[in-house]
């Protein structure tokens, strides 16, 4: 059986480039393990790759939510995997990349996740707005503390879930991420180890391209098709602030600033996740960085 490839890192590390790279090298398809690039319309804020960068390299999961659906990391496992069934049964080699760990994780690793209740989930979100997220981090804390302490507490989002998932299961939320094991193996990890300063400055040129190629437009358009409606996709990083632009909050170098400096900690919180992972083979960031991967996956294909 061919392997399972993941390509994982910060975002603006490269994690795109070097996928199209190997996929050519490895005869593979790439499936998306970035949360927000499920959503449709949601391209140039995820730095999602247009056709012409997809270089003829099949790509899945991709655009496949509306931007008012709640993100669902159980029907991701579930489309996940059968991508990777579907790939490797015409004896090609599935790729994942992306930056959503958990994500990830649910597609490689034996994990299960349970169901949603409406009616639990929608008090949560009510309380959310009252009480604000940090209130909801310290209950949290309070109820399961390693859960609290591996989220921020500003993600408002993640928190509700665990306490949803407790409440609905009786489990406490850091009980469902067990040690680290591969559902199917052979699989592989490949990290790219990036310095800080030079992640920052490839964040800081990420989010002027945004804005040059017409970053406030889109937010503009999704504005209209709902996305100030959506749980999930109003989180992803950069629309939020350019949704406060439009509406007179910020001017428009506050909202790109806000965006850079976001999506700075963002990304070291990815790092942080990642890290935490021992199945991960690092390797440097810069110009070998594609023959690196190519002799570390070389072994496995």
């Amino acid at each position: 059986m061919t392997p399972i490839v993941a390509v994982v890192g910060p975002t603006a590390a490269g994690k795109s480039d070097l996928a199209i790279a190997l996929a050519e090298r490895f005869d593979g398809e790439v499936i998306n393990a970035d949360s927000m690039q499920l959503y449709r319309g949601m391209d140039i804020g995820t730095a999602k790759l247009t056709i012409a960068e997809r270089r003829g390299i099949p790509h899945h999961l991709l655009d496949i939510w509306d931007v008012t659906q709640t993100a669902s990391v159980a029907e991701y496992q579930s489309l996940a995997r059968a991508a990777i069934a579907d790939i490797q049964g015409r004896g090609r080699v599935p790729i994942l990349v992306g930056g959503s760990g958990l994500y990830l994780r649910a597609a490689l690793d034996d994990l299960e996740f349970p169901g949603t209740d409406a009616a639990i989930r929608q008090r949560l979100e009510d309380e959310l707005a009252l009480q604000g997220s940090v209130a909801l981090h310290e209950r949290l804390r309070a109820v399961d503390p390693t859960a609290a302490g591996n989220m921020d507490p500003v993600n408002g989002r993640r928190i509700v879930r665990a306490l949803e998932v407790i409440e609905l299961t009786g489990e406490l939320w850091s009980a469902r991420l067990p040690e680290y094991r591969y559902l199917v193996a052979p699989t592989v990890q490949l990290g790219i180890d990036i310095p800080y300063e030079v992640l920052d400055e490839r964040i800081a040129r990420r989010v002027e391209h945004m804005w040059e190629q017409g970053f406030v437009d889109e937010v503009r358009g999704l504005a209209d098709r709902g996305l100030r409606d959506g749980v999930t996709a109003v989180r992803a990083l950069g629309y939020a602030p350019v949704l406060q632009y439009l509406d007179g909050v910020y001017d428009e170098q506050v909202a790109k600033s806000t965006t850079a400096q976001t999506t700075r900690r963002f990304a070291r919180r990815q790092l942080s996740w990642f890290r935490r992972d021992p199945r991960i083979s690092w390797l440097p960031f810069g110009p070998e960085l594609i023959d690196a991967a190519a002799l570390a996956l070389a072994p496995h294909v």
